[in-house]
């Protein structure tokens, strides 16, 4: 069973002062770019997979979604996300994602933002995505990017001129990495972006976009602090359709 960090107190208390815990969509900066790869959702069925408080449901379900799953593991999570929902279009299920077997063919967008890189068997995880999907549906997803996933050891050092360096160590190696974030203990799966792109394609499922997210000019502008994300890229967005 994947590792529910997320129903362990302390972790949630944390990540309940996550600027995307309390402000939701808004507060994540990768929203925008990753809302520019959604389809029409009006009418459409989705599945959010690691769903956690509901913030995309709720969106999708207030785009005019006609039928919207959200599947997470974590009881806190899908207890938060029931309460602040009322849209009659979203159902919440828990589930351990690398054992949920949604229905085939049944959904126009599977999404799921920030949750693949906790999971092992990810090759069989998007196997079932791909079956679940219409013709034409798409697959949006968000992870931490490769080279954020990479290092052993996640401890920022300087250079000689006191800018900050990300230790970028073991990038072929994929598997898991143990992590301090939020809590001790947290174990995160690391693969390469080749890896990523090559499930894909190996599925049939055709690439529509790939972005290494870092913020923009005009984020920076707003959030000075950001500044230091342009070092390396935070996230990896992709989209990709089934035939």
């Amino acid at each position: 069973m994947t590792q529910n960090i997320y129903d362990d107190a302390g972790f949630f208390q944390n990540y309940s002062q996550l600027p995307r815990s309390q402000r939701g969509l808004d507060g994540a900066p990768e929203w925008p770019a990753l809302r520019a790869l959604l389809p029409p959702l009006a009418g459409a069925a989705v599945l959010d997979l690691g769903c956690g408080f509901g913030w995309f449901c709720r969106f999708a379900a207030g785009k005019g979604a006609a039928d919207i799953v959200g599947v997470d593991v974590s009881e806190r999570m899908l207890a938060r996300a029931t309460a602040q929902t009322d849209a009659a279009a979203v159902r919440y299920e828990r589930a351990d994602l690398e054992r949920y077997e949604p229905p085939s063919g049944r959904f126009d967008l599977v999404y799921s933002s920030l949750a693949f890189h906790y999971l092992v068997d990810l090759p069989a995880v998007f196997g079932r995505v791909a079956r679940a999907l219409k013709p034409g549906g798409r697959f949006v997803f968000s992870v931490e990017h490769p080279i954020m996933t990479a290092p052993r050891h996640q401890t920022w050092s300087e250079d000689a001129s006191g800018l900050p360096v990300w230790p970028v160590g073991a990038y072929l190696d994929e598997g898991p990495r143990v992590t301090d974030w939020l809590a001790e203990g947290v174990v995160k799966q690391h693969r390469t972006l080749a890896s990523y792109l090559n499930l894909l394609i190996g599925l049939g499922l055709r690439l529509r976009h790939v972005e290494e997210w870092g913020p923009t000019p005009g984020q920076i502008a707003a959030e000075p602090d950001w500044a230091r994300e342009r070092e390396r890229p935070a996230f990896l967005l992709i989209a990709a359709e089934r035939p």
